[in-house]
């Protein structure tokens, strides 16, 4: 054979075998009219703007509130006690699905029942004695406190006591006398009690209840729920510093400052501000506690379904209140106040409240902290010292725990 035929030959063996090869493969060539053009490029998502991006967080956080409150774990736990949404979820997904009525729902800092006022408040705080009180005026103070918030004037308290076996009869003594002097500045009697004492190791000491009933004078009810857009939404001092205190005075901490807790009675200030603006001028008194501010006006936004938006260069906070949050990585709107509230108030009348406040020693650094607007509902926003704006939220816990 010749190397022209026998080149021809493999040539044509070839030429048989690559169809074959192709049809293994998968990859046989289709004829012209049977292949399939390329998928079309699909049109890219429409861009998404800040506004959109924003608005996809509100829903979506709007949606997490809507939800049925249920407690995940199975004990309970610090968080639980610290005002924020650890205590928001037990309290709704526990005791208000027990307890549920129509004077328990509003949730407000006491219940308004035939022309009273009625309260009830535990106090754990440690240590039990700190710069500027100890457990039992702030035990006093702040059942007086609740009352005033809601617009009543405070009359009589009780007293419950669990005390540790082995706890010193003079400590005891003291707190007595501190509760006694208290109740005094505040013109209430302490009419009842009870004392209960549990095994050396089974309690810290002393841990106080109180509770309280107060009357109310006008006809105008105080609550959450009624902040309108356009209202303004006041401080009647400088925050944080009852939270700052008792950190410190724990010594776990090498900081020094000179604070002191800002436990007090409101209910002279209260009224001395609801007499100057008069009935449905002012719409909603809290006092700053657990949670602090903050927590506060989240309650308020979320009740009254408004927005509240905070100016950070106008809330009053203290230099050594202020240094002391920054080292520790605290932000004073949510460190707890004890002798501070704050008032959503109708906004022809802010300059008459302002000056109410200010003309009471417990209210001379009052100042406008915010305002209600009407978007975006059940939310508080913050403008920050450098021109931004953010969210405040509700924290899970709290960071200083064991603060009352």
């Amino acid at each position: 054979m010749s190397v022209e035929e026998e080149t021809t030959g493999r040539v044509e063996t070839a030429t048989r075998e690559a169809p074959e090869r192709i049809r293994s493969t998968g990859r046989e060539r289709q004829p012209p009219d049977l292949i399939q053009a390329p998928d079309p490029v699909q049109p890219a998502d429409p861009i998404q703007t800040p506004a959109s991006r924003e608005q996809q967080v509100l829903d979506r956080i709007e949606r997490v509130r809507h939800r049925k409150a249920r407690v995940r774990e199975d004990r309970i736990t610090l968080a639980h006690g610290a005002g924020g949404k650890a205590t928001h979820t037990l309290i709704e997904a526990v005791f208000l699905e027990a307890f549920r009525n129509p004077l328990l729902e509003p949730l407000e800092d006491g219940a308004v029942v035939d022309g009273l006022a009625f309260t009830t408040d535990s106090y754990v705080v440690t240590p039990l004695f700190f710069p500027g009180g100890d457990i039992g005026d702030l035990a006093v103070n702040g059942t007086v406190n609740d009352l005033a918030m809601c617009g009543a004037r405070p009359r009589y308290l009780s007293a419950g006591f669990i005390l540790e076996e082995g706890f010193p009869v003079a400590d005891l003594r003291r707190i007595t006398a501190s509760m006694a002097a208290a109740a005094r500045a505040a013109d209430v009697w302490i009419v009842t009690g009870d004392t209960k004492v549990v095994e050396r190791g089974k309690a810290d000491g002393c841990y106080i209840t109180t509770s309280g009933v107060g009357t109310l004078d006008r006809p105008a009810r105080l609550s959450a729920a009624a902040a309108l857009p356009g209202d303004v939404v006041i401080v009647s001092g400088p925050i944080g510093e009852h939270g700052i205190t008792i950190m410190l005075a724990r010594g776990e901490l090498d900081i020094e400052a000179d604070l002191t807790s800002d436990t007090a009675p409101l209910n002279a200030l209260t009224r001395m501000l609801l007499d100057a603006c008069g009935d449905g001028r002012v719409r909603c008194l809290r006092d700053a506690t657990r949670g602090g501010v903050a927590t506060i006006v989240n309650e308020i936004a979320e009740a009254s379904k408004v927005a509240v938006v905070l100016e950070e260069d106008a809330i009053p906070v203290r230099p050594a209140v202020r240094g002391a949050c920054e080292l520790l990585g605290i932000d004073p709107l949510y460190v707890a106040c004890e002798g501070r509230m704050v008032a959503v108030v109708a906004e022809q009348s802010a300059e008459v409240a302002l000056a109410a406040l200010r003309s009471h020693p417990l209210g001379a650094d009052a100042a406008v902290i915010g305002r209600i607007g009407d978007d975006p509902p059940g939310l508080v926003l913050l403008r920050t010292s450098f021109g931004g704006t953010r969210i405040v939220d509700l924290l899970v816990g709290d960071p200083l725990p064991r603060i009352c």
